[in-house]
């Protein structure tokens, strides 16, 4: 005999390793490239306006195709884990391959350890491609988003907020309408262009956005509106200012020529913004954590003393019972005549709206400090988490293919979409959480890990034991014997 059966047995099984892998490695490649394909046309269709009929070139757009190709990777590659897993095993038990590997000696825990060695190496892939190349993609693509809109000043202009992009104008306006998103609703001008305050104010009911390609100058034409300007010499002083004359005037419709010509800047890879949070990789996130909590905290402390200062919390103490006036009524406003206690109501009162007004004047600050950390704690800790996504999606895939034994695109495609989908919206919502500060970051981030782990527990251990993903006859013969137990003791 040439061979032994031990030799025997390890050719077959390397042999049936290569066989499983390819089998996998096929539809991983032909799932991952189409999901990525509509992850990017999703993202492009939700840019569609900022990018289409403004002017772009090709060139320009390829490049926010591809930025956004490498951000959408890291999602769409546990998608593809996880589809490709239950269309392999799958098919492989519907054809009764599993079966006779079995019958030959292999357990699933061997036949499935090639396919453990890719999910890991896929895992390790998706961490380094968060930490490196994600941050990176982001860095280019929203800087390529604000020089597109420095290229296009009508894209800077955002509704709700005093927009100061454009030198020597302030411009605030309620709504964006229109099939060119050029019209405006409300707009409020304060023309800072002779650099002497804002001294000249313009606000209408309405106005159109008129930016012709090459130009440089923006045309903004308003209508229904009113025109104010005080006339104040650099000279004068602070009193005869007062006195000076000031021109106003109401008009059905006024033009105003912006000129935007620093806009004509064709510099698309200038970088300007680096500090965002998913823009850092872990070191540096890890390096800038620690002084954003001690900003927090002494922003905190801050705040604390200013209300304990207001609050005249130092004056209140207790006084020893040796020297305490035993004649002093117990109720403290007793002790005084009534227009002293209407003196101490009105200054208790006067120091309390004082208190709430400046908290109420904080709170905003307060908290967008709170959630600016949180961003920065929750994607430290996310991008661990969410790149074990693919090999916790592939012990539920596997073992879930191996149990419906059922391959093709149809009930895999089906299972696949609602597993991803129930644990996309987990770690969503555990994100959202983190970041209103309800959980703490850590927990938020793996939120989607935690409840997802235990299926793929249960998964595993019932295709271990060859057992079905519900095993019907059993579940009644439980929910008899628990309706004996109920009947036996009522008739005892």
């Amino acid at each position: 005999m040439l061979f032994s059966p031990k030799v025997i047995t390890f050719v077959t099984v390397k042999r049936l390793d290569k066989y499983i892998l390819k089998s996998f490695i096929i539809p991983f490649l032909a799932t991952f490239f189409i999901i990525l394909f509509v992850l990017v046309m999703q993202a492009l269709w939700l840019a569609f306006d900022d990018l289409a009929g403004k002017g772009i070139s090709i060139s320009i757009i390829f490049r926010f195709l591809w930025y956004t190709t490498l951000i959408v990777a890291p999602q769409a590659l546990p998608i593809g884990i996880l589809l490709s897993s239950i269309m392999t095993l799958g098919s492989l038990s519907e054809n009764y391959e599993f079966a006779a590997a079995k019958s030959a000696g292999i357990s699933l825990q061997r036949m499935v350890r090639s396919l453990v060695f890719f999910a890991i190496f896929m895992s390790s892939i998706n961490f380094l491609f968060l930490n490196y190349v994600y941050p990176y993609a982001i860095l280019k693509q929203i800087n390529l988003k604000i020089n597109i809109r420095k290229k296009q000043p009508a894209l800077a202009l955002v509704p709700g907020s005093f927009n100061s992009e454009i030198p020597n104008y302030q411009i605030k306006f309620d709504e964006k309408y229109g099939k060119e998103n050029n019209l405006l609703k409300n707009v409020l001008i304060y023309d800072l262009s002779s650099n002497r305050g804002n001294n000249k104010i313009i606000s209408a009911k309405n106005g159109e956005l008129i930016s012709e390609e090459g130009s440089r100058y923006m045309t903004l034409k308003l209508n229904d509106g009113h025109f104010f300007e005080h006339h104040v010499n650099n000279n004068t002083s602070f009193k005869d200012k007062k006195r000076m004359k000031a021109s106003y005037a109401d008009f059905d419709e006024y033009i105003l020529n912006i000129d935007i010509s620093s806009f004509s800047d064709d510099d698309l890879d200038q970088i300007k913004h680096t500090k965002n949070f998913n823009m850092l990789s872990l070191a540096q996130l890890k390096d800038t954590l620690p002084d954003l909590k001690q900003r927090y905290d002494e922003y905190v402390v801050t705040r604390s003393k200013t209300l304990y200062a207001n609050a005249d919390a130092k004056e209140l103490f207790r006084h020893p019972d040796s020297i305490v006036n035993k004649n002093i009524n117990r109720n403290i406003l007793a002790n005084f005549t009534d227009l002293q206690q209407k003196d101490i109501l009105n200054s208790a009162i006067a120091k309390i709206d004082r208190s709430l007004n400046n908290y109420t004047s904080n709170k905003n600050n307060f908290k967008h400090r709170r959630k600016v950390l949180n961003l920065y704690d929750i994607e430290f800790y996310n991008r661990v988490a969410f790149s074990l996504s693919c090999l916790l999606l592939f012990f539920i895939g596997a073992p879930l293919g191996s149990i419906i034994r059922k391959g093709g695109m149809g009930l895999p495609m089906i299972l696949a979409i609602a597993i991803y989908v129930l644990y996309f919206f987990s770690n969503t919502f555990g994100r959202n959480l983190a970041e209103e500060s309800s959980l703490s970051a850590i927990a938020g981030s793996w939120l989607a890990v935690t409840l997802m782990l235990p299926l793929a527990i249960i998964l595993t251990t019932r295709a271990t034991k060859d057992k079905g993903l519900l095993d019907i006859n059993s579940l009644f013969v439980k929910i008899a014997n628990f309706f004996k137990k109920i009947f036996s003791k009522k008739r005892k």
